[in-house]
C-alpha cells in the first residue's frame, strides 16, 4: 500500500514560521502514522521560487534572485530538521528537473491545443503573484491582502483552456463514485468551490513576457511559465515525471495535498484542470487548514506578533512544540493561538497528565519493586481500556485529519489510567494489601507503554525515552507496526516482568505562563 502526501511548497519572500510549520508538523505527524500502519509512504516539501516579487526583492538587497532564493530555502531545510520532519524529498522549483517537468507538462497542453495566444489587459498583484478582478478590490480598488492597488498589465500572453474542464472537473468533486473522484476537505471549503464551478471558469493566462525570474515556455523562449502553473507542478516532479516512470506509477496520484484555504482555488481547480488536460489522474484529496491569529490579531511581522519554529522550540522543546502548534486548536477552521494558550496545554495535556502518568508509576515501582517491573500474574484489563479509547478514536480521527481529536484520544487514555492510580491508592496498598501491588503497578506500565505508541507520530523522540523508562521490550516502531497490523496485546505485556526500569525524570517540567506579544 502507497501513501504519498505533500505540504505546498513555501514560497521563498518568507522565512518560515508557525503557518508553515504548522502544515508541515501536521503532514509529517501523518507520513509517521501510515508508516506505522504498513503504508509506503512519500512525504513532499519544498520552496517555490520563481517570480517578479523574488526578482524585486533580491535587487533590493543587492543579490541576484538565486543567491536569495538558495538562503532562503536553506532556512526551511534548517527548520524541519529543527522540527523532526521526515520528508523523503525536498523539491525546490529552480531545480533542473523540475524545469524539464514544467516543459513538458506546458508542451503536452500545447500540443493538445489546450494552450492558446490571448493579448488582454487586466489587474495584476504582484503580492499575490495573480490577476484580479474588479471584484476582488476591497473598496479603495485596493488587493484586500496588500493594501496596494493593483498595477493594470497589457500583453500577449498564452492562455490555457480552463474552461473545458468545467463539467468534468466539477462531476469528480461532486460524485463519490467516479474512478478518480477529488474528494475536498473541510466540507465547507468544498461547497466553497463548488460554488464557484457552478459560476462557470474563465480561461486564465499562464505565461508571462516581462519576468526573466521563471522557466521558459518550450514553444516561445520569449515567455515564462506563470509561478502558479510553475508552482502546482512541483507534485509530479517530486516522485519522477516524466522519467522515472516506475516512481511516478508506484506514488501518483497523491493520497491528499496539504495547505492554508488561501491556495484551495489554485489546487481544487487549476491543478486538476491542467493535470486532466496532460493526461494525468487527479489528485485523491485536498485538505485546506484556516488562518491563525495571535491574540485576536493577523499575525504580521509590522506587529511582532509572528511565532517562529526556534521559539516554539525554545519554550517547549521539540517534540512538545510538534504536539501543541497542531493540537491547541482543529486543524481546518481558522483560530487563535497565544503563548498563554500554548503554556497551558503544555501544562494540562503534558505536564499534569502524561508526565505525572509517567513519574508516579516509576516512582512506586522504585520505592516497591527496586526499580523492575513487577513479578506477577499479567492483568491487562486496563491495558485493554485504554486500547479500546485509542482504537475506537485515535485512528479514525488522525486518518480524517482531525489532530486533536486524536490528541483528545490520548489525553482520554492516560486519564483512565490515572484515574485508575487513584482508585487504586498503591501507596495504601503497600500497607494494607500488599499482594495486589505488583499487579496494579504492572498494568499502569503497560497502559503507558500502549499510549506511547499511538504518540509516537506527535513526538517521536519522547515517546522512545518513555518506553524505555518503562522497560518495555524491543525497538518501539516495530512492535507499534506489529500492534497496530494485528492489534493484539502480547500476553505477557510490553514491560515483561522483571524487567530493568530507568529512574524517573521530569519529562515535561511545568512552565510558568507569561505575558508575550
Amino acid at each position: 500500500m502507497k501513501f504519498y502526501i505533500t505540504t505546498p511548497i513555501y514560497y521563498v519572500n518568507d522565512i518560515p514560521h508557525i503557518g508553515h510549520s504548522y502544515t508541515t508538523i501536521a503532514a509529517d505527524i501523518v507520513a509517521r502514522w501510515k508508516r506505522l500502519n504498513g503504508f509506503d509512504v512519500y512525504f513532499l516539501t519544498g520552496t517555490d521560487e520563481h517570480g517578479t516579487k523574488i526578482a524585486q526583492a533580491a535587487k533590493e538587497k543587492g543579490k541576484t534572485p538565486q543567491e536569495l532564493v538558495d538562503e532562503t530555502s536553506a532556512r526551511y531545510k534548517e527548520a524541519w530538521k529543527l522540527l523532526n520532519i521526515t520528508n523523503d524529498d525536498f523539491i525546490r522549483t529552480t531545480e533542473k528537473r523540475h524545469g524539464h517537468t514544467v516543459q513538458n507538462i506546458v508542451q503536452t497542453l500545447f500540443d493538445k491545443k489546450l494552450i492558446f495566444k490571448h493579448k488582454y489587459e487586466a489587474l495584476y498583484c504582484i503580492g499575490c503573484e495573480k490577476f484580479l478582478s474588479e471584484k476582488d478590490l476591497d473598496e479603495n480598488g485596493c488587493c484586500p491582502d496588500h493594501k496596494k492597488k493593483p498595477a493594470l498589465q497589457a500583453e500577449e500572453n498564452y492562455f490555457f483552456k480552463l474552461s473545458a474542464f468545467q463539467d468534468d472537473l466539477l462531476n469528480r468533486i461532486t460524485n463519490p463514485s467516479h474512478e478518480e473522484h477529488l474528494e475536498i476537505q473541510p466540507e465547507e471549503r468544498r461547497n466553497e468551490i463548488v460554488g464557484k464551478l457552478k459560476l462557470g471558469l474563465e480561461d486564465i493566462s499562464i505565461s508571462r513576457t516581462a519576468v526573466e525570474w521563471g522557466i521558459p515556455l518550450p514553444f516561445d523562449k520569449e515567455q515564462t511559465a506563470y509561478v502558479w502553473i510553475d508552482a502546482l507542478i512541483n507534485y509530479v516532479t517530486g516522485v519522477g515525471y516524466p522519467d522515472d516512470k516506475e516512481m511516478f506509477e508506484k506514488y501518483w496520484p497523491a493520497d491528499v495535498h496539504l495547505m492554508a484555504k488561501e491556495i484551495l482555488w489554485f489546487h481544487s481547480v487549476i491543478w486538476p484542470s491542467v493535470l486532466m488536460g496532460a493526461g494525468l489522474a487527479t489528485p485523491k484529496k485536498i485538505y485546506s487548514h484556516g488562518w491563525f491569529t495571535m491574540n485576536g490579531s493577523k499575525m504580521s511581522k509590522t506587529l511582532g506578533n509572528v511565532i517562529y519554529p526556534e521559539e516554539l522550540v525554545e519554550k517547549f522543546g521539540v517534540d512538545a512544540a510538534r504536539y501543541l502548534a497542531v493540537t491547541l486548536i482543529p486543524f481546518g477552521p481558522d483560530g487563535d493561538i497565544s503563548w498563554t494558550g500554548l503554556t497551558l496545554k503544555y501544562n494540562v495535556d503534558l505536564a499534569n497528565n502524561l508526565g505525572n502518568l509517567v513519574s508516579r508509576t516509576i516512582k512506586m515501582a522504585e520505592k516497591y519493586f527496586d526499580l523492575k517491573v513487577p513479578q506477577c500474574n499479567p492483568d491487562l484489563e486496563l491495558v485493554k481500556k485504554a486500547a479500546k479509547i485509542l482504537d475506537e478514536d485515535f485512528a479514525p480521527a488522525l486518518n480524517d485529519l482531525h489532530f486533536h481529536k486524536a490528541a483528545e484520544a490520548l489525553q482520554n487514555a492516560v486519564t483512565l489510567v490515572n484515574q485508575q492510580i487513584e482508585n487504586d491508592a498503591p501507596w495504601k496498598l503497600a500497607k494494607t494489601d500488599p499482594d495486589k501491588l505488583p499487579a496494579c503497578i504492572y498494568s499502569y506500565l503497560q497502559a503507558a507503554d500502549l499510549i506511547v505508541m499511538y504518540l509516537l507520530p506527535f513526538m517521536p523522540e519522547l515517546s522512545v525515552k518513555i518506553w524505555n523508562i518503562c522497560g518495555a521490550e524491543g525497538n518501539i516502531e516495530e512492535t507499534a507496526k506489529k500492534y497496530f497490523k494485528d492489534k493484539i496485546i502480547p500476553e505477557k505485556g510490553f514491560s515483561v516482568s522483571g524487567s530493568q526500569l530507568q529512574a524517573a525524570q521530569v519529562l515535561f517540567p511545568r512552565i510558568q505562563a507569561e505575558k508575550r506579544q
